[in-house]
């Protein structure tokens, strides 16, 4: 199994793992068990966020791993913040850090484009500036917030986290945000099965041609395509099998024949619309 995971230089010059494991959905109890089986698999880049409720777990996990603090790149995310937002994400940041368990967070997310983004923003600039953050980005955006918020501060969010897979592949986005120095990280790689994605017609007998899972396919083609990615599993072996996908390369062929299966829709729900709005705007960790 390959170990060697390549990174991408983030804008600000920070490396990040192109492929790295996510515990979104993974119950508090069960979270410290997959991410030390994750590192012993060779993962190190943990993505996490203070709405799932597990980074004190992560950070439990990292310290049991024994590995150096600078081996592990961890990503948390800002939930929504209450007026006044400047102040709220300092201290929301400061509780992540405690949670973890760590000097420093490698990479900080705005969760949602939700709320006053902006007040947010200038703290995690503030944030970043002083160190307790490498880097900061957002999560959910589309071009035009993302376009936005980089053209009206001082600091060009690095990432956009975002539901990418093959039936809503963002292709036309991924290129906006590239232009403007803003590295795409896939969500949602599998789209959680649907569309029977595991049996895809297109899929299948490509993975078929390379002795490899429908999985390691769309993973493969993702990390081609320099999509980050961070698949999630409670399974060790699932795990491996995520990890074991710097063996083969897709052709142009096989990566167009991917290019046809998308949708250009979310198979989730759409952050314009005004009840998701509302139910993700309004909601508070505590």
């Amino acid at each position: 199994m390959s170990r060697n995971v390549p990174n991408v230089v983030l804008n600000n010059g920070v490396e990040m793992p192109i492929l790295g494991f996510g515990v979104y959905q993974i119950p508090p109890a069960e979270t410290e068990r997959a991410v030390i089986d994750a590192l012993s698999v060779g993962y190190r880049h943990l993505d996490t966020a203070a709405a799932y409720g597990n980074e004190e777990a992560v950070g439990r996990a990292i310290r049991r791993s024994g590995l150096p603090r600078d081996q592990v790149f961890v990503t948390t995310k800002l939930w929504v913040q209450d007026h006044p937002a400047e102040q709220n994400t300092l201290q929301a940041c400061a509780e992540s850090l405690r949670k973890l368990g760590l000097e420093y967070i490698d990479l900080y997310l705005i969760h949602q484009p939700f709320g006053d983004c902006y007040g947010e923003w200038r703290a995690m600039e503030q944030l970043h500036r002083q160190g307790s953050v490498r880097a900061i980005g957002v999560s959910n955006f589309f071009p035009d917030r993302v376009v936005d918020l980089a053209n009206h501060n001082e600091v060009v969010p690095a990432v956009n986290q975002i539901e990418t897979h093959p039936y809503y592949q963002r292709a036309d986005e991924q290129e906006l945000l590239a232009a403007l120095g803003i590295q795409t990280e896939s969500w949602g790689p599998f789209a959680e099965g649907r569309n029977n994605l595991f049996q895809d017609p297109v899929l299948t007998p490509i993975a078929a041609v390379h002795d490899k899972s429908v999985a390691q396919v769309v993973l493969r083609w993702l990390v081609q395509r320099g999509v980050v990615v961070i698949p999630k599993s409670v399974r060790r072996e699932r795990m491996e099998e995520n990890f074991d996908i710097f063996d083969f390369a897709l052709s142009e062929d096989e990566m167009r024949k991917i290019a046809t299966l998308d949708t250009g829709k979310s198979l989730f729900f759409s952050h314009r619309d005004p009840a998701w709005v509302t139910r993700l705007g309004g909601h508070r960790l505590s």
